[in-house]
């Protein structure tokens, strides 16, 4: 599998989001279960949903395992419905952001994180580009129920362009 990491404008949108702080849950189920809440409430809602995003908002040198905060969001689009239930809205600004395509299958997620992390660090040297945000993974649909979009996972790193 061709993996090509690239620099690339980012769409920006609404999002509904739910935050849960605590330790990573092991098992392929991290961020399930409030995936599946703001599904609910959408449905309940008669709100149109898009791309699916997962922000693991820490640094992980830093910070204890009970205060890791991690972030599943799914954009919204059309209807003002109230949030509820612990979901909040937000909006994603468009902006640039390092990019790469994989398949979790096929090419293990950490050395891609460990690959986008080095070429950024190599675009920074360089005074081409910096990160400026927190890393994202991004999916067209429900990962846990669309092969398809499990295999595309895009990983996003908003960056500042330096030049």
């Amino acid at each position: 599998m061709l993996v090509d990491f690239k620099i690339k404008k980012f769409s920006g949108c609404r999002v509904a989001s739910i935050t849960y702080v605590g330790p990573y849950r092991e098992g392929g189920d991290m961020m399930r279960e409030e995936f599946n809440q703001i599904v609910k409430w959408a449905r309940k809602k008669g709100v149109r949903t898009g791309r699916w995003f997962f922000f693991a908002m820490l640094d992980e040198s830093e910070v204890p395992d009970k205060k890791r905060r991690w972030e599943a969001a799914i954009e919204v689009k059309g209807a003002k419905a109230e949030a509820q239930g612990g979901i909040r809205f937000r909006k994603l600004p468009d902006q640039l952001v390092a990019s790469v395509t994989f398949d979790p299958e096929k090419v293990s997620p950490r050395v891609i994180y460990y690959g986008l992390e080095g070429w950024l660090e190599q675009l920074r040297k360089d005074r081409e580009y910096k990160s400026a945000g927190t890393t994202r993974e991004v999916y067209t649909r429900d990962p846990w129920r669309s092969a398809r979009a499990w295999a595309n996972v895009e990983v996003q790193v908003p960056v500042k362009k330096l030049r």
